[in-house]
């Protein structure tokens, strides 16, 4: 049976609301199918504004993949605005997709993308917007299995009381697996009803559905353990890794904004996955074993993504792009080929210890020559041991007088406060690096327009790192070292003019802090948040500290825990913790040993380069490291007459 638009309400309330024309979809390589002409229909939302959420790559990935898929559809939603909101509650307008605007509580499946837990309270809005009750045991037959992905995923049990399902790892295949599932209950029609098709769901070992576990707690708060609560249902529940990326060449037709955006370029991501081994980075310990996209295979993404969008810059992503073992190659056959068309080429923060000055010409040949980022990550020597960031001062000295020296004038450098064993002074030093870089700007460059931006983000203790036992500084000892650190850059009257401060303060860490670590009982703070008023957690000005407190002092005393409790304490070895039941393919003791390692200062090499350090992941998910080089050229495209 179709679905009617809810478009000609919608349009109505437009010309009332800021930035109308993210919610009226019609985006170029955007598609819409024939409703009835599909079984299996997905609304996919990335939990953000529009001009956060339309460049998500994971979005963009799954969204096509489903879409060429026969009888399937999937469609997009975002977050509106809250000026939309209470236009949509008052003229009873449902959350919608931007592809044809049907209703999300029409689909038979919502899957969220989570990159960050700061999204939830977004995702409580869709659902109440949407009509679909918050509470997933609230839920019938009708409506849609909401399905949480994405890097927050890897640990759901704040969400597990509004979600039907989690995905962790990579989507690609997951939700084309979920897809068949779904397709079969429903040709079947629909034996035993919601429940049924979450447990067939469930019995694939991929999917987790919280409703099929129990967790029990002991009397200090800690777990005692986590437990299905029915026959069927695996004990621990694998993440999804896709081997070879050459056969999954995705987005081949990537969205072009109708909306500024937050990323106005087309990206292609050249690897999955990293082996360095910091200590901090979730991403790089849950995204394992590192898989390269072959030079060949990037080349023919970029080539077909330029045609289909008109974009003028590329972005090569991965978690350390100057890693990909021809990345030099890929960057001159770019450069190379794109010449006339003058499309730049772009990476995210480069390594200091993968950084030369060929491979930043060939970035910058067809584009403008904008700052260089860097991320040392730690401002002392000790402290860059202990989150295994092998990068000397003396590595970053050489490497900004090398930029400086080759026409470069400004460099931004990212830095992490309230690392574990950090002292004031570790953060003091980040002052004398910066000093020391624009010391040396002015004696290689012969200038003294030379900038140093110092940008400094909190430290959250994550799952499935070997940090994730650490203890969280306080948002007020956060606060007090940076500004100790900012009274130290401006009382230099030599080169405090020079350095650029940016940093964030320690509210928004430990309500990040509070939900990448909390169990199931934060659950009820996050809602309280919501029905607070709680939006765009993620936006510092829509972000309320006060809020999630004051949410927090309300729902947490009757299980015995506060706020501290899951930021500023640290675990034991002994303890169960929150996601152990999801296997990211990380052997727990390794984990453990390499946290161990971090307090004696102990550095770890990347496996990439040298002999395994049994971190698990190969054998336990049963793959492998997949690097070049190929030995290929990526040689220009001619035009074939």
């Amino acid at each position: 049976m179709s679905v009617e638009s809810v478009f000609p309400q919608l349009e109505a309330l437009l010309p009332h609301v800021q930035k109308p024309i993210q919610y009226v979809g019609g985006e170029l390589n955007s598609t819409v199918k024939d409703w009835d002409g599909c079984d299996v229909r997905w609304a996919l939302m990335y939990p953000d504004a529009y001009e956060v959420g339309l460049p998500n790559q994971g979005v963009m990935i799954l969204y096509e993949v489903l879409n060429e898929r026969e009888g399937v559809l999937a469609e997009r939603t975002y977050s509106v605005w809250p000026d939309l909101e209470a236009l949509m509650r008052e003229h009873k307008v449902p959350q919608f997709t931007v592809d044809s605007h049907r209703p999300v509580a029409a689909f038979d499946l919502f899957g969220l993308s989570f990159s960050t837990e700061l999204g939830y309270t977004n995702m409580l809005t869709a659902l109440d917007l949407a009509g679909i009750p918050l509470v997933a045991a609230d839920r019938g037959d009708d409506h849609p299995i909401v399905v949480a992905g994405g890097h927050a995923a890897f640990n759901p049990e704040p969400i597990a009381d509004f979600i039907d399902c989690a995905v962790i790892g990579d989507g690609e295949q997951a939700v084309l697996e979920m897809t068949e599932i779904v397709r079969a209950w429903k040709a079947e029609g629909r034996p035993g009803g919601r429940d049924e098709v979450l447990f067939r769901l469930a019995r694939t070992g991929g999917v987790y559905v919280p409703r099929f576990y129990d967790v029990e707690y002991l009397p200090d708060g800690r777990i005692a353990r986590v437990v299905p609560n029915r026959s069927g249902v695996p004990w621990r529940v694998s993440k999804h890794t896709v081997m070879d990326l050459d056969e999954w060449p995705y987005p081949k037709q990537p969205l072009v904004p109708l909306a500024e955006t937050v990323h106005e370029r087309m990206s292609v991501e050249i690897f999955r996955g990293c082996t360095r081994g910091c200590r901090f980075c979730q991403a790089g310990m849950i995204t394992r074993p590192v898989r390269e996209r072959s030079i060949t295979g990037i080349g023919e993404m970029v080539d077909k993504g330029l045609k289909a969008t008109g974009f003028e810059e590329v972005g090569l992503l991965s978690l350390s792009s100057a890693d990909h073992t021809e990345i030099g190659d890929i960057a001159k056959g770019l450069a190379d080929r794109y010449e006339e068309d003058k499309i730049g080429l772009s990476l995210p923060s480069t390594r200091v210890d993968a950084f030369n000055i060929d491979l930043a010409n060939e970035l910058t040949r067809n584009g403008r020559r904008s700052g260089l980022t860097f991320a040392p990550e730690g401002g002392s020597e000790r402290i860059r041991k202990v989150i295994n960031k092998m990068v000397s001062e003396e590595d970053l000295i050489r490497t900004v007088a090398t930029a400086y020296g080759n026409g470069w004038r400004q460099v931004k450098l990212y830095f992490m406060c309230g690392l574990p064993t950090e002292t004031d002074e570790d953060v003091l030093q980040i002052a004398d690096m910066a000093t020391k870089v624009i010391a040396k700007g002015r004696e290689v460059s012969g200038k003294n327009d030379i900038r140093c931006t110092v940008s400094i983000g909190g430290f959250v203790p994550k799952p499935h790192t070997p940090f994730q036992w650490a203890p969280q500084l306080s948002a007020e000892e956060t606060d007090a070292r940076l500004e100790k650190l900012r009274e130290k850059i401006r009382g230099d009257k030599k080169y405090g003019r020079s350095i650029g401060f940016r940093y964030h303060d320690g509210k928004p860490g430990i309500v990040e802090g509070l939900l990448s670590r909390g169990d199931r009982r934060i659950g009820a703070v996050i809602r309280a948040v919501y029905e607070d008023g709680g939006r765009f957690d993620g936006w510092r000005e829509h972000f309320s500290y006060d809020r999630w407190m004051e949410c927090a002092e309300r729902t947490l005393p009757e299980f015995g825990v506060d706020v501290d409790w899951y930021t500023t304490r640290e675990r034991g070895y002994e303890e169960v913790l929150p996601w152990d039941h999801l296997d990211s393919g990380l052997d727990k003791d390794w984990l453990w040993e390499d946290w161990q390692d971090s307090l004696d200062e102990t550095e770890v090499d990347d496996c990439r380069w040298t002999p395994c350090f049994d971190c698990g992941v190969c054998p336990q998910m049963d793959t492998q490291i997949q690097i070049g080089p190929t030995g290929r050229k990526l040689l220009p495209l001619s035009v074939v007459k």
